[in-house]
């Protein structure tokens, strides 16, 4: 708070030092600061928030909404409360409590130009879009000043926006908008671009596209000056909206004169040229042919005008531009998408591709220019392509090891982008294995050749031929995939090592070592590499998932932990960055950008991936913590879980990531289709409707208590109770339904694999084949009948506390058998070499996660039966019996829960087993099959080798801590 001048308010100089504590982190010292004031001035409303401000940020928010309170009731009018009482409302996530505050200000002082403008945008923070017309036409009374009056306009359309009925929209909010901003056309008020771009958007979603055109084209439009050739863009697409094809088509022709290299230009002149063919178009016979000028309709003018471009391009001696080469080429691919034969006079696609490559071939930008037009090569052109474009590569003599290199880092690059073109084409594909190693052994020879380029680069750049290391892991993979040798992988883990150490900043080796890592089952290394990443804001969104995903499956329960955080923090973020983004819009005056800022914070909102690690966030602090450091019923209550709401938006919930992030060359049949996504989206739907319904089933649990005292049937029904059955059942009924249906899937797709840089697999197909999916099942109805024998008691329920006893034994032989699928080593080697099982960590996950579930069940159980069987001892000695046999249910239960002890004991012993084989590996000795590694090379794999021994130890590590702590809390049930 800076001093105005040389008066300053004593009370400025007074709340300086809470104010700089506060600032600096030092929150202890501002609450001391703000108590000492307060003795001395209790009146000093400021003071107070400051200190709320101070404890709020140590953790005591009860106490800090208390102190807030007490001032907001006396509603102050000073701004150095007002701005405090803001920042706080707005740490504690309560933005509505702001709207209050300036409600109430404004009041007090009705013509204070700050306290309107504060209060709209404490609507906006809320979305109170009503509210906020109405306060900014009264900020517009009282000062008349432009934007005041838009940002009511603007609250009009946005209501327009998020109305439920669309009907509203379009004959109330939008034309009153309208009709609002024709007001200040007609009085000749408008003043900024952000006024008329407004104009446009209103009358745009009315569907008035040629009222829009004529503001564009009239007078209002030359304000629209912030973007390149904002105007002709706007008029292209309202041609487009309208199906002025002619206008269209013409209005681009003019632009590519101007600018011959802008490629949506050319995109909308080949889409008004396809449209005016097939509606046969003629020019009128008087006038010209339309209001932008000449018109192309004929074949024959589109082929005359993409030569005039060529040859307009080639009459210049340098700086050749791309984009006319690639109009000829996109000219030929529509015309023979339409059955032309005139394409013919364009030229032969494979020359036209070669020329081009020629000229451009040293850009990096080749290739992905000239791979969209591969497929016009015919099949029996693709080694001629190939060859002919390699005559265009100046290689020098063969070197010992057969390998011809290029001399400079110009011709490496057309090497570079034969090579990506060659397996773009597939050509790679077809060979064995033999070749693919040869051709490795190319790819490797070029990429360290193409190193002593890069000498130069700072630790923080990329060296300059990457993608040939990259290509010769895509390669490695291939024949892994192919021969299932595991050698190839540890080969490709290798190079991509190599290649790391070099360039240290290379996301794409980061990304596939992180996804080869995963599919080894080590997801120790992985944490550091997505660190490394950097990953920014939309990011933890997008490609998020390659994190959470391994995470807790492969048994990294600490890592998960913090993984789940990272992620949850910006979706927390979100809501609150989003309306500061809003307000921002506001004032300065990018109106069309607020729509998409709500659609971007929906579109986070309704994130699949967003839903998923919440779920599996609560899920995994149930693991690691219920009835360990707090009971199961504390836990729940602490996240909040209510198990009678479902707050998963099923219905819009939004597939965010960010599927194409590794660079791929494969050909079309081979990469990512919309199958795949589709597939992948369902297969990941499945996944989180199956974990929702757990986690909710394990809050119903919790909520099912019971006091040491037996309850009669009437009590139970006084506590509400009885409703509990029902709401169980509908639960476990809708679990089961999910798991046949994910049975269902899993076996309907067992044999069509994503592509490997495609989705990855959710964990359905292992939760469904290793059984879990049906233990878990079985172990969450046992709760449903132990309520029933609780209503019915021990001496009229023989047969079902025989069904209850048969579903503990099945259970017990269930979760065996789960056990037995997590047997086998982690790490074989065997004549020296290596094989890994990753889906063994995976089902020793799964039986812990099944664990936990049985013992909170077990737990449940033994709540019931307790009472049951102090009852059962009391009527004895009442009626001095003499001993009689024990209730099959609870001997039933004791053979339960000797079993789990003996299945926890072995489990353990199992995990310590897997330890010891672990350590006691040898990896240096190692031998691969193949091609001979340098010592380099030898040294690289051996880290990886030695990266994915000390994930799979720190994995069983943790998996048998979690299991001996389970066992502990184990040992204190008894009935």
């Amino acid at each position: 708070m800076a001093a105005r001048g040389h008066v300053q308010d004593p009370n400025d100089r007074r709340l300086r030092p809470i104010y700089d504590y506060l600032d600096n982190g030092n929150n202890k010292m501002a609450i001391q600061q703000a108590d000492k004031l307060l003795k001395k001035h209790k009146d000093l409303h400021c003071a107070k928030v400051l200190k709320a401000i101070g404890l709020q940020r140590t953790g005591k928010q009860d106490e800090a909404f208390t102190l807030a309170q007490e001032v907001a009731v006396l509603e102050p009018t000073d701004d150095n409360s007002l701005q405090a009482l803001t920042i706080l409302y707005r740490e504690m996530h309560r933005p509505e409590l702001v709207t209050k505050l300036y409600e109430a200000a404004v009041k007090k002082v009705p013509t204070s130009e700050d306290y309107h403008s504060h209060l709209f945008m404490a609507y906006a923070r809320v979305g109170e879009y009503k509210k906020m017309q109405q306060a900014g036409m009264a900020l517009y009374k009282i000062v008349p000043k432009n934007p005041y009056y838009f940002w009511a306009v603007m609250s009009l359309v946005m209501q327009a926006i998020s109305a439920q009925d669309e009907k509203l929209s379009q004959t109330m909010f939008l034309p009153l908008a309208e009709r609002m901003v024709e007001k200040m056309v007609k009085e000749e008020k408008i003043e900024a671009e952000a006024e008329v771009q407004l104009y446009f958007m209103i009358l745009e979603r009315l569907g008035k596209y040629v009222e829009a055109l004529e503001v564009v084209q009239g007078p209002l439009g030359e304000k629209l000056t912030s973007e390149l050739q904002s105007r002709e863009n706007k008029c292209m697409m309202l041609y487009r909206r309208l199906g002025r094809w002619s206008e269209c088509n013409a209005l681009s022709c003019k632009l590519l004169l101007k600018t011959p290299d802008d490629w949506q230009s050319y995109m909308m002149y080949f889409d008004s040229f396809s449209h005016l063919m097939d509606e046969s178009w003629t020019p009128p016979q008087e006038g010209p042919p339309s209001a932008e000028g000449e018109v192309h309709s004929t074949v024959a003018q589109a082929i005359s005008f993409i030569d005039e471009r060529v040859n307009t391009e080639e009459a210049k001696e340098s700086k050749h531009q791309r984009g006319p080469y690639l109009a000829r080429l996109e000219l030929i691919k529509r015309l023979r998408e339409q059955n032309c034969p005139e394409a013919q006079q364009l030229g032969e696609p494979l020359e036209l591709m070669f020329q081009f490559f020629v000229k451009f071939g040293e850009k990096p930008c080749c290739i992905t220019d000239l791979k969209i037009f591969l497929d016009l090569l015919a099949p029996d052109q693709r080694v001629q392509f190939i060859n002919r474009l390699m005559e265009a590569v100046p290689l020098g003599a063969p070197g010992e090891d057969g390998v011809a290199l290029p001399g400079d880092p110009r011709a490496l690059q057309r090497h570079l982008c034969v090579t990506q073109l060659s397996r773009c084409l597939g050509l790679q594909h077809t060979d064995d294995t033999q070749s693919k190693l040869n051709i490795i052994k190319e790819l490797k020879a070029h990429y360290r050749h193409s190193l002593q380029f890069g000498m130069s680069c700072l630790k923080t750049e990329l060296q300059f031929f990457d993608m040939y290391c990259v290509m010769a892991a895509h390669v490695y993979i291939d024949l892994w995939m192919e021969t299932g040798d595991q050698n190839m992988l540890w080969r490709c883990l290798g190079l991509l090592e190599e290649g790391l150490s070099h360039s240290s900043t290379n996301a794409q080796y980061k990304l596939l070592l992180l996804l080869l890592y995963c599919h080894l089952g080590a997801f120790e290394p992985v944490v550091d590499l997505y660190s490394s990443l950097d990953a920014k804001h939309i990011q933890h969104d997008t490609i998020g998932y390659l994190l959470t995903r391994y995470a807790e499956a492969l048994g990294q329960f600490a890592a998960a932990s913090q993984s789940c955080n990272f992620s949850l923090r910006f979706f927390h973020s979100n809501q609150k960055d989003t309306s500061e983004y809003i307000i921002q819009a506001y004032k300065y005056g990018a109106f069309e950008k607020i729509p998409e800022f709500i659609a971007f914070r929906n579109r986070l909102n309704h994130s699949l991936h967003f839903a998923q690690v919440r779920t599996e966030r609560m899920l995994l602090d149930l693991f690691l913590d219920a009835d360990i450091t707090s009971s199961l019923e504390e836990s729940v209550r602490s996240m909040s879980l209510c198990p009678e709401e479902d707050d998963i938006p099923w219905d819009n919930l939004r597939d965010n990531r960010d599927l194409t992030v590794h660079v791929s060359w494969n050909p079309s049949d081979r990469d990512l289709n919309e199958e795949h996504r589709q597939r992948s989206v369902e297969e990941e739907t499945l996944w989180l409707k199956l974990r929702s319904l757990t986690l909710r089933l394990i809050g119903c649990i919790s909520s099912l208590n019971h006091p040491t005292a037996p309850r009669n049937s009437e009590k139970t029904t006084e506590n509400g109770l009885s409703a509990k059955p029902s709401f169980l059942k509908s639960l476990l009924s809708q679990l089961e339904n999910t798991i046949n249906q994910a049975s269902q899937f899993t076996e309907k797709h067992a044999q069509h694999q994503y592509p490997f840089l495609g989705p990855v697999p959710s964990r359905l197909a292992g939760f469904v084949t290793s059984g879990c999916c049906q233990c878990q099942l079985a172990s969450l109805q046992l709760p449903l009948h132990l309520q029933e024998l609780e209503t019915s008691g021990l001496d009229d329920s023989t047969e079902l506390q025989t069904q209850i006893s048969n579903l503990f034994k099945s259970l017990a032989v269930q979760l065996q058998d789960l056990l037995e699928k997590c047997k086998g080593d982690l790490f074989e080697v065997k004549d020296g070499h290596s094989n890994t099982h990753a889906s063994l960590l995976e089902n020793l996950v799964y039986f812990v996660e099944t664990i936990c579930i049985t013992l909170w069940v077990c737990s449940y159980c033994g709540s019931v039966l307790r009472p049951l069987k102090s009852s059962l001892q009391k009527k004895k000695k009442k009626r001095k019996e003499a001993s009689t046999a024990t209730p099959v249910v609870l001997t039933g239960f004791q053979e339960f829960s000797g079993s789990l002890k003996s299945l926890l004991t072995h489990a353990l012993e199992h995990i310590k087993s897997q330890e010891s084989d672990l350590t006691a590996l040898k990896l240096g000795s190692l031998t691969l099959e193949g091609q001979t590694p340098t010592e380099a090379e030898g040294s690289f794999m051996k880290t990886a080798m030695d990266k994915v021994q000390s994930s799979y130890l720190r994995s069983l590590q943790e998996m048998g801590e979690l299991l001996k702590k389970r066992a502990d809390s184990f040992k204190s049930l008894k009935i």
